[in-house]
C-alpha cells in the first residue's frame, strides 16, 4: 500500500479562492477586511511566517498592518498596542505573532486580544465556544486539519482517532474537533506509556510533538490517515515532520507531507477567520452582502 498525499498546498488555494470572493463582497460593501499582525523582536522564523501571511492577505484582499516592536518591548507596551488594535473599527483580526521575548507572558497577551478579533482562536472565551460545542473562531492549524480529513472523504463517525501532543494551540483543539466530528479519541503525550500501541489502533493520527521522526512506519496502523503537524529541521537543513514519511507512507491510507502539508492550511484558516470576522461586523452594522 502508498499512501495518498493529502496536498495541503491544493487545498488552501481553492480555500483562499473562496475567501477572496468573500473578501470583495466585503470590499464591495464598504468593508475593507483588515488584519493586524503584531511581532515582537527579531525571531528570524518568525520573520519569514509574518511575511508569507501578509503576502496572503493581499492575494485575497485582506488590508493587513505590520505592527513590529523591539525585543526588548514592555509587557505594557505590546498590551497597549493591542488595545489600540481592539478600538479600531478598521481592524478586524489581530495575530501576535508567537514565541515572544522572554520577559512577555504569552496568555496575558493572548488574552487581551478582543474575542472577537482573535484570529488565532486562542483566547480562553474562543476555546471555551469550541468546548462547549459552539465554536465561534476556531484555532487555525486544528481547523485546517479537519478540512484536510473531509478531503479524504474519511468519514469520522465511529473512527479511533489518536492525537500525539496535548498543546493549547493544536492537540487539545483537534482533539475536541475530532470528538464533535463523531471519532473516539484517544489524547497521547510525554508521559504515556506505550505509546505504540496507541498509534498502531488508529484510523486517524494527528502528530504534534516537534521531535523529528518519532512515529516509525511500524506504528501506523495499514490504512490509516495521517496528519503529520510536525516542522522539524535537522542539522544538514532539510525539514522533517513528526512522523517517517518514507516509512508510514508505505502503510498509511493517506499522509501530509512536510513541508507543503499543514502549514499552508493554518495560513488560509486565518485568512478565512479574519474574513469570518469582518462580515460578523458587517452584519452588526445591519450591512447586507450580495450572494
Amino acid at each position: 500500500m502508498t499512501a495518498l498525499i493529502i496536498d495541503g498546498k491544493q487545498i488552501a488555494q481553492k480555500l483562499r479562492a473562496e475567501w477572496k470572493l468573500r473578501a470583495d463582497r466585503l470590499n464591495a460593501a464598504g468593508i475593507a477586511p483588515g488584519l493586524a499582525v503584531v511581532m515582537v523582536g527579531d525571531n528570524a522564523a518568525s520573520k519569514i511566517y509574518v511575511r508569507n501571511k501578509i503576502r496572503a492577505c493581499r492575494e485575497v484582499g485582506i488590508r493587513s498592518e505590520e505592527h513590529l516592536l523591539g525585543g526588548d518591548s514592555s509587557q505594557e507596551t505590546v498590551l497597549g498596542l493591542i488595545d489600540r488594535l481592539n478600538a479600531d473599527a478598521g481592524i478586524h483580526g489581530i495575530l501576535v505573532q508567537l514565541p515572544l521575548p522572554a520577559q512577555l507572558a504569552p496568555p496575558i497577551v493572548i488574552e487581551r486580544i478582543s474575542p472577537d478579533k482573535d484570529v488565532d482562536g486562542l483566547h480562553s472565551r474562543n476555546l471555551g465556544s469550541l468546548v462547549s460545542g459552539h465554536p465561534r473562531l476556531l484555532p487555525c492549524t486544528p481547523a485546517g486539519i479537519m478540512k484536510m480529513l473531509k478531503s479524504t472523504g474519511l468519514d469520522l463517525h465511529g473512527k479511533e482517532a489518536v492525537v500525539v501532543g496535548r498543546s493549547n494551540i493544536v492537540g487539545k483543539p483537534v482533539a475536541l474537533l475530532l470528538l464533535q466530528a463523531g471519532a473516539t479519541v484517544t489524547m497521547c503525550h510525554s508521559h504515556t506509556r506505550d505509546l505504540a500501541h496507541h498509534t498502531r489502533r488508529a484510523d486517524v493520527l494527528v502528530c504534534a510533538i516537534g521531535k523529528p521522526h518519532a512515529i516509525g512506519g511500524e506504528m501506523i496502523k495499514p490504512g490509516a490517515a495521517v496528519i503529520d503537524v510536525g516542522i522539524n529541521r535537522l542539522s544538514d537543513g532539510k525539514l522533517v515532520g513528526d512522523v517517517d514519511f518514507g516509512a508510514a507512507r508505505e502503510r498509511a491510507g493517506w499522509i501530509t507531507p512536510v513541508p507543503g502539508g499543514v502549514g499552508p492550511m493554518t495560513i488560509a484558516m486565518l485568512l478565512g477567520n479574519a474574513i469570518l470576522s469582518a462580515e460578523r461586523y458587517a452584519a452588526e452594522l445591519g450591512i447586507k452582502l450580495d450572494a
